[in-house]
């Protein structure tokens, strides 16, 4: 039988957290906590890949500036919920299938990663790349990743996002309009409110 998901790193497995990894990979520490969050997710779910939707549950568990995004209305209870809730209803029709729109190439394995979790976290370095010329940091994080996910219409998490009601492309420009507010990073968290999309 061939292992749904690579294991995870010596870092991961002895509890200390993977601060060089993050560096060595052009992830913010914060962004790294993300990806062992959502790996954790999809072993204990059973899962092939890791999706867009497991990025998603897992940037919303770990990253203060994702949560902020998305404002403290009864939205994000309802993503959150259906985030939860995808090993035992809609998200049974996922299991044993890769999540890939056919947008984006088929990439090297990935680390696990669906075409489209890579992709997202490919688009996310590059999102960093280009704000490093305006803050100097050129890692990845939470809401560069964020931003990416929500690019392509087909994604798992985009879905779950419709689902709960929000829309992804008006989630896009709120990101896009607050780009300089995360440019410090830190998943420093500021904003909320309850903001509807």
């Amino acid at each position: 039988m061939q292992p749904r998901i690579p294991r995870q790193s010596a870092p991961e497995q002895d509890g200390r957290p993977p601060a060089a990894a993050a560096d060595d990979a052009g992830l913010s520490d914060e962004l790294a906590a993300v990806v062992s969050g959502a790996r954790r997710r999809a072993v204990r779910d059973g899962d092939r890949h890791i999706d867009t939707a497991h990025l998603l549950h897992s940037l919303l568990e770990h990253d203060r500036d994702v949560h902020a995004v998305f404002g403290d209305g009864p939205q994000i209870a309802r993503l959150l919920g259906y985030l939860v809730q995808r090993t035992i209803g809609y998200g049974l029709r996922w299991q044993g299938a890769v999540e890939d729109s056919g947008a984006v190439p088929v990439l090297r394995d990935g680390e696990g990663f669906s075409p489209l979790a890579a992709s997202a976290m490919e688009g996310a370095s590059r999102r960093a790349a280009r704000r490093a010329s305006r803050c100097g940091d050129p890692r990845a994080r939470g809401i560069d990743l964020l931003a990416a996910i929500v690019a392509d219409p087909q994604a798992r998490a985009v879905e779950v996002l419709a689902r709960a009601g929000i829309d992804a492309t008006a989630l896009r420009a709120r990101i896009d309009q607050r780009q300089d507010e995360y440019a410090g990073g830190g998943g420093g968290g500021g904003g909320g409110g309850d903001t509807a999309f």
